[in-house]
């Protein structure tokens, strides 16, 4: 049975004025699929991702989700960005239920969603805690329980824990891992880090210097867990390092 595309990028092309920033981008996404985008800082990972949620116009092109055009009112897409997003003067609680209460989900429906996600990723007994009493690592398990808990069909993550140390960094990553393994969500994430790119990704996309390009796409092969120090990681770690050297 053949899995169901779920994104679709047909020769996406973005300028900035005079400034090409994706040239011909061309790919697809599959249904529950976990994919990777990793590239040199600046290269335009960011960019890509603003296009397909419509924060930015894309030059030419397409981004289809579905077979139709980006719509955010119509496909449910949840977006994690490289700054912690919790809202303040929130609990826990009300900010893993922030996004159930945006798309009016029932209170009864919207409790259990919430209880199921903060569960799984430790944050049931810090449920009355406001994000200043919070840990770095702690906001991160918020802000992704809360896009998990509405469960959509799509979640992008722009580097999530680039400001994370190395311990944080691996356990908050198996976290998203056993989420995604449970939820059944397509992810599309996008890192500078490329240890990370291998220890997530089913797929891995290496793009290219400005303007932007696929220079090569990877299937990753090895099981998960994965771990980090087995040969067949690092010689996968090795490959991806040597093509997006900038020279």
């Amino acid at each position: 049975m053949q899995t169901q595309t779920k994104v679709k990028v047909e020769h996406l092309v973005k300028r900035f004025g005079d400034l090409l920033v994706l040239d011909d981008v061309s790919f697809e996404v599959k249904q529950g699929e976990f994919l990777c985008i990793v590239g040199p800082t600046g290269c335009g990972k960011t960019t890509f991702l603003n296009s397909l949620t419509g924060l930015y116009d894309i030059t030419s092109g397409s981004i289809l989700i579905n077979g139709e055009k980006v719509d955010l009112k119509k496909h449910s897409v949840a977006y994690i960005f490289q700054e912690y997003s919790t809202m303040p003067w929130m609990t826990v609680e009300q900010n893993v239920r922030f996004g159930l209460s945006l798309k009016h989900v029932p209170a009864q429906r919207a409790a259990q969603q919430a209880e199921k996600y903060m569960d799984l990723v430790g944050l049931a007994p810090f449920r009355d805690y406001y994000p200043d009493q919070l840990s770095a690592s702690m906001l991160q398990r918020v802000v992704i329980a809360r896009a998990f808990a509405t469960e959509p069909e799509l979640l992008l993550m722009d580097e999530p824990y680039g400001q994370l140390d190395t311990e944080l960094r691996y356990k908050l990553e198996n976290e998203l891992l056993n989420l995604w393994q449970q939820s059944g969500t397509t992810v599309i994430f996008i890192t500078h880090n490329i240890e990370e790119a291998v220890y997530l990704g089913q797929r891995i996309l290496v793009l290219s210097n400005k303007p932007t390009t696929i220079k090569k796409e990877i299937v990753n092969p090895l099981p998960l867990p994965r771990d980090i120090a087995a040969p067949a990681f690092i010689a996968l770690r090795n490959e991806v390092t040597e093509l997006i050297k900038w020279w």
